[in-house]
């Protein structure tokens, strides 16, 4: 048991308060759930409960310079929601739009901040949720009720990033940061600065940083791929000078960005050497003909088996140009003093170091969740099109795309949630669980995902941790919204594989 629930286990039981749905998380995720409620579900009550103090997750917690969207906002948007700024927007420009979600429905009555769930136990007998919490501000332990559990708080924790261990950090005389714990004082005015990483944290914090300290080292291990453009579509900003509802201009950009994502996506597949080759023409078009693009920015790996950042206006390019950032690619030996080892035997010197190395994979937000009094392990269960999960009743879980913007899929699960609950209405039941059906009982289980598909390291580290999945459709997580845009709205709700009561 955690400590937190521990806590809440001593406290004395104060009556808990009931409603119909409890969300988790007032992320993308969350908030997106909750306005479809209000239009799909209109009689239910609910709550959304956030363990920060105000809504954003993500957007929210990181505070690390230049942070900003590695997906465009016309489908990291809601479809509900026009969006009218650039398609890379900067958490400030995100937090804003979901702030005005939250105002222009009304959905501030129904967010209680600073309560952190440490536990979601399941009654049969009762056929409800008790989830307790605790207030982060005061310490109370607080109690809720509720006839379906809504996941939404992302999948990774938000306490502290992955930080892997190197010998001799202790030695090294300079700052370690994380991005995903940056302190808000850090001046790197001066200061030599080595981001260890080459993700999309990295490929947003260095270019933010490039100029206003002594110089940016981006280390990596291995090279990734990139994809650069304007911060720009012209469609959409030629519809708005043709004085276009801004509805349709956002319908419209999302369509021809989806298409052209998915056609890519595909390409990657069927013509991996072609659109690799296609992606390193856009860095050697800013770096020059001269620059070592073999070892600095040619993967091994296909592109698309690991997720590829947007670099906006080609600005971590442009700095590297400069000379005001570069690049060093080799493996880390340990720390010095002064700086970083490298296993070519070079010493990369440095004051700050910042460990874009990732995060810690959260299965389900850390909580300690139970069915009828014995734990739940989640690896034990077969995921239902990452959604639901074999075993678990009454609960819905929100995991977006790695291909493709996550709120694309937050939308569809919201639906398929919304629809769920109303055709239990239909039926007077008051418990639905996922099983597998006959047919599906000898059907091979693998991995949540298969790593010859997609396998950053956040994944592989956890896998431990998430469902497993089958070798038909509807017992996987396929991260191909061309299909489920199509596929999860028909799911047939009356299938054998819905178990009602």
């Amino acid at each position: 048991m955690s400590e937190a629930a521990t806590l809440v286990a001593e406290t004395k039981p104060q009556e808990a308060e009931h409603f119909d749905v409890l969300v988790a998380g007032s992320g993308i995720s969350g908030i997106g759930g909750a306005y479809h409620l209000t239009k799909q579900c209109p009689n239910k009550s609910f709550v959304v409960l956030e363990e920060q103090e105000s809504f954003g997750g993500t957007w929210l917690t990181h505070k690390y310079p230049g942070i900003r969207s590695d997906s465009d906002l016309f489908t990291f948007g809601y479809r509900f929601k026009p969006w009218t700024g650039t398609p890379i927007a900067t958490a400030a420009e995100i937090l804003k739009y979901m702030g005005e979600v939250i105002e222009e429905n009304g959905l501030a009555p129904r967010i209680r901040y600073r309560h952190r769930i440490v536990s979601a136990s399941w009654s049969s007998g009762d056929k409800l949720w008790t989830i307790q919490a605790v207030r982060k501000d005061t310490g109370e332990a607080v109690r809720f009720t509720a006839n379906f559990l809504w996941m939404c708080q992302g999948y990774y924790r938000h306490s502290e990033g992955y930080t892997p261990e190197w010998p001799g950090m202790d030695r090294f005389k300079g700052l370690i940061v994380h991005p995903q714990t940056w302190p808000e004082d850090l001046d790197l005015s001066g200061k030599k600065v080595v981001v260890i990483g080459s993700g999309a944290t990295a490929a947003t914090l260095v270019p933010a940083i490039a100029g206003k300290c002594a110089h940016v080292t981006m280390l990596q291990r291995s090279p990734t791929w990139f994809r650069t453009g304007r911060n720009a579509i012209e469609i959409a900003d030629e519809l708005r000078e043709l004085g276009v509802d801004p509805a349709w201009i956002h319908e419209i950009v999302r369509r021809k960005i989806l298409l052209e994502q998915d056609k890519f996506t595909r390409r990657t597949f069927t013509e991996p050497e072609g659109a690799g080759q296609d992606l390193l023409a856009q860095v050697r078009a800013i770096l020059g003909p001269d620059y070592d693009m073999g070892t600095h920015f040619t993967p091994s790996y296909r592109p698309w088996r690991q997720r590829i950042a947007f670099v906006p206006d080609g600005d971590l390019f442009h700095a590297i140009a400069a000379g005001t950032a570069s690049v060093v690619t080799d493996g880390i030996e340990g720390f010095a003093e002064d700086g970083i080892l490298l296993k070519s035997g070079k010493l990369l010197e440095a004051d700050v170091v910042v460990t874009a190395t990732g995060f810690h994979l959260s299965a389900l937000g850390d909580i300690d969740f139970e069915i009828d009094g014995e734990p739940l392990a989640f690896s034990e269960t077969v995921t239902y099109r990452g959604m639901m999960f074999t075993g678990v009743p009454n609960m819905a879980w929100v995991f977006g795309y790695f291909r493709a913007s996550w709120t694309l899929r937050a939308d569809l699960v919201a639906d398929f949630v919304c629809r769920l609950l109303n055709r239990m209405d239909e039926k007077g039941a008051r418990k639905v669980t996922v099983a597998l059906r006959p047919e599906d009982k000898d059907m091979p289980l693998l991995p949540w995902i298969d790593p010859e598909d997609f396998n950053p390291g956040y994944l592989m580290r956890g896998m431990h941790l998430l469902p497993k999945r089958g070798n038909k459709r509807e017992w996987q997580h396929t991260q191909d919204h061309w299909r489920e845009k199509d596929e999860l709205p028909a799911i047939d709700l009356d299938d054998p594989a819905f178990v009602y009561e």
